[in-house]
């Protein structure tokens, strides 16, 4: 569905359902897919959170220095940047929801929504980890046997997607459409931006597992798909 879709009272079932989320309605980007936003990611302020586990709880697949580096310093200088950005300007109070939809289409402030998107796809991102192994259940476990056949299917395919996402970016589990579907993005790009709701996503930017497993990708991306993910968190967007 297109933006332009999205008028008179179709509009207003999409506001309503977005403030029961805590979520408000956030303003159209020209010529772009209607937003989809997950209901595991509220309308999320311009502050570095907290990592939602103890920085050693993934260890040896993601260690203690590399979330040092990837949080505290990497993570930190998106909303540290994005800061100076807009300062002094109305952007200065929105949220990233708001900026990264603003932005998106605008070659002039691409700098704007690189570190807006950058910064909400990393609080997505540590709400897709898990220390411990977990599966899916439920609404979502079914919606994976009918799309893929089994579980053990989605975490192969998962997997290779994120190993062959080329150079910086992301693998994706979302909805589309009614289907569950795997995709990649290259840098800041971000699902709902393409009417597709994330599910989960894994960090594929050398950052995200350099320190730990130097230039062996597969490797990191295993250890996080057969035990890191999760699913949990995936359950509740999926029903959002």
């Amino acid at each position: 569905m297109s933006n332009s879709a999205l008028t008179g009272p179709r509009r207003g079932l999409l506001a309503a359902g977005l403030m029961a989320l805590g979520i408000g309605m956030l303003p159209r980007t020209a010529g772009a897919a209607a937003p989809l936003l997950p209901a595991g990611q509220k309308a999320t302020p311009q502050t570095l959170p907290p990592l939602p586990f103890a920085p050693t709880a993934l260890d040896p697949v993601i260690s203690e220095k590399t979330f040092s580096f990837h949080h505290g310093k990497h993570h930190k200088a998106y909303f540290d940047n994005l800061a100076k950005l807009v300062a002094g300007t109305p952007e200065a109070t929105q949220t990233l929801e708001e900026i990264i939809l603003a932005s998106a289409t605008d070659p002039a402030r691409k700098g704007v929504f690189n570190n807006a998107a950058q910064a909400w796809n990393h609080n997505f991102y540590w709400s897709s980890l898990s220390p411990e192994a977990q599966t899916p259940t439920g609404p979502l476990a079914a919606a994976i046997a009918r799309d893929f056949g089994s579980f053990e299917t989605l975490k192969t395919q998962l997997a290779a997607v994120c190993v062959a996402q080329f150079a910086s970016g992301w693998g994706w589990l979302v909805h589309d459409n009614g289907k569950l579907k795997l995709v990649s993005t290259s840098n800041a790009d971000i699902p709902f931006l393409h009417g597709q709701t994330p599910l989960l996503t894994i960090d594929v930017w050398e950052h995200a597992y350099y320190l730990d497993a130097q230039n062996r990708r597969a490797d990191y991306v295993k250890g996080v798909v057969e035990s890191h993910l999760n699913w949990r968190f995936a359950e509740l967007n999926f029903a959002g």
